[in-house]
């Protein structure tokens, strides 16, 4: 009698455990939703930092899982990035909300578009200018 090597459990359901095993103990060896959005927002902000840093000055930007928003919230959406304006030594904020913009966006190309978006629309604001002006593909956004 042979016996074969089992390659799905019992049930058929495939092999337990994950698919790689990391080279490093406590690090995955793929990248996180969380890691993938961060990298996201990294490039789009480099993009726009590097035409406008001249007139931004001392912005921070930054990545909050979900909005607080006040047991009354009435409005209909969820928003999706907020500008807390500097005032003195402190810079002003520019802060996406992660889930809600993942929960929008059907691919990767959406996510970066929406991205993209949100990020265009806070520094137009900042700056007080159309959204157009500060990045030129945002206009192109629209038409899809």
């Amino acid at each position: 009698m042979t016996t074969r090597r089992r390659t799905r459990d019992r049930r058929g359901r495939g092999m337990r455990g994950p698919a790689i095993l990391p080279r490093h103990p406590d690090t995955p060896e793929r990248p996180t939703a969380r890691q993938r959005f961060d990298a996201v927002v990294l490039g789009v902000v480099g993009e726009v930092d590097e035409r406008w840093r001249d007139r931004l000055g001392l912005v921070e930007f930054a990545v909050e899982e979900t909005p607080l928003l006040p047991d009354d919230w009435d409005a209909d959406h969820v928003p999706l990035g907020s500008l807390v304006r500097g005032a003195g030594p402190r810079p002003s904020r520019i802060v996406l909300f992660r889930r809600p913009i993942e929960h929008r966006a059907e691919s990767r190309s959406d996510l970066e578009a929406l991205v993209l978006t949100v990020v265009v629309e806070q520094v137009a604001d900042l700056l007080g200018i159309d959204a157009a002006e500060v990045d030129p593909r945002y206009g192109d956004l629209d038409d899809d």
